[in-house]
């Protein structure tokens, strides 16, 4: 998980069993995916977005509010909105609990199995900040309420020069000798 910089929150029965040293409710693993996705316009887009990589509460404690706590506690620490997420192929419970939880119904098609939300676009292309010129001159600037996900910078594009085709036979395989 470390070279990958994955995260897990775990919620924790403190009071559980045995012998007092609590029991684990559930948890969930979020991490940053290089994604190719397509938009509303089927235009494809290279992001780099929070991901929800994995969201498990224990079948015994669900709907008492601890899968919406959890959820809500990594939404905090990561500093991201619902619809800023995409999600590695969702159950249809975690589908019916993003719609009840925090309205998310409406997904954009995708050609991979990442599921994301109509919302997910609008802070990718935030208009140009004013001029410093601009700013000095207005009596109070805009303050944008959005709040955006830690941004993550991609590598620079290769020139196509630079790309080398992949072949198998470029390749050397190191299969086991049968005798």
């Amino acid at each position: 998980m470390q070279s990958n910089r994955h995260v897990v929150y775990i919620l924790k029965d403190s009071s559980g069993r045995p012998a007092g040293k609590g029991a684990i409710i559930g948890f969930i693993k979020v991490g940053y995916k290089k994604l190719f996705v397509l938009d509303d316009r089927e235009a494809h887009n290279e992001v780099e977005p929070l991901c929800i990589l994995d969201f498990y509460i224990h079948e015994s404690v669900q709907r008492h509010g601890h899968g919406r706590e959890l959820f809500q506690y990594m939404l905090q620490k990561e500093r991201v909105e619902p619809h800023q997420l995409a999600i590695d192929r969702p159950s249809q419970k975690l589908l019916k609990f993003l719609n009840k939880h925090y309205n998310l119904e409406t997904t954009v098609p995708q050609v991979n199995n990442f599921v994301i939300f109509e919302g997910f676009f609008a802070h990718q292309h935030r208009p140009p900040a004013p001029s410093l010129r601009a700013t000095r001159h207005s009596r109070a600037a805009a303050v944008d309420p959005t709040p955006t996900a830690p941004a993550r910078k991609l590598p620079p594009k290769r020139a196509e020069g630079d790309i080398k085709p992949y072949s198998s036979s470029d390749r050397e395989w190191g299969l086991p000798q049968v005798w």
